[in-house]
């Protein structure tokens, strides 16, 4: 259905996004910090709830859209680039903050934790621009089943999420004290995220990538 070298390539686009700082790795760095790593893996499973609707947006409908509509794909695509350059900016201008430094928050609910991992995924610009801009690139229309090769294709981006995150969520704590007490370490960390921030924003912006 979706050919290895296609998979390959996705899959190496969705671990450098899940690798950039973005509202899920702040939050879910956050959370297992401050309130310990349950908190952290109950704030995970809402994550990856909300990548639910994406999956099935693109799936059935929203991909053929934005290929049918050459205008609304390339504003997506436009505005996805913003958006990552605008988070490289972020990282690399002077006072720029690594996620794992650490910011004190109140502890929740388990509860409050799932709807507040849920909710910071569904309205995180990043994932929208993955699913609404780059995964549509992927598809190849020729092939036919445009939503079964969508489906296989959330299928990985969101094992690839998983995975890395999970890393995240339950060595946080040792990143962080890492870093605390080695700054080079820290402003190393966000000159790499952001110099592959800015990398992803560039080639989104110049590669249409339409079949």
């Amino acid at each position: 259905m979706v050919a290895a070298t296609t998979l390959a390539g996705f899959g190496a686009v969705a671990l450098g996004i899940v690798l950039t700082p973005g509202p899920n790795m702040a939050y879910l760095v956050s959370r297992s910090i401050c309130q310990g790593r349950a908190a952290g893996l109950m704030s995970l499973a809402g994550v990856m709830l909300g990548f639910v609707p994406y999956v099935l947006l693109a799936a059935f409908g929203i991909t053929a859209l934005l290929f049918a509509i050459p205008f609304a794909y390339d504003g997506l695509r436009f505005a996805g680039a913003l958006y990552l350059g605008w988070m490289a900016w972020n990282a690399l201008k002077p006072g720029g903050r690594s996620p794992f430094e650490v910011r004190p928050l109140a502890a929740e609910s388990p509860r409050r934790l799932f709807t507040m991992g849920l909710m910071t995924n569904l309205l995180n610009p990043k994932i929208a621009a993955l699913y609404l801009s780059l995964l549509p690139q992927f598809v190849d229309r020729s092939a036919g089943d445009v939503a079964g090769q969508t489906l296989l294709l959330g299928a990985v981006q969101v094992c690839i999420s998983l995975g890395v995150n999970f890393v995240i969520v339950t060595t946080a704590g040792a990143i962080a004290t890492f870093l605390a007490g080695r700054p080079l370490w820290t402003r190393l960390q966000r000159w790499v995220m952001g110099t592959v921030l800015a990398g992803l924003a560039l080639r989104m912006a110049v590669d249409s990538g339409r079949r």
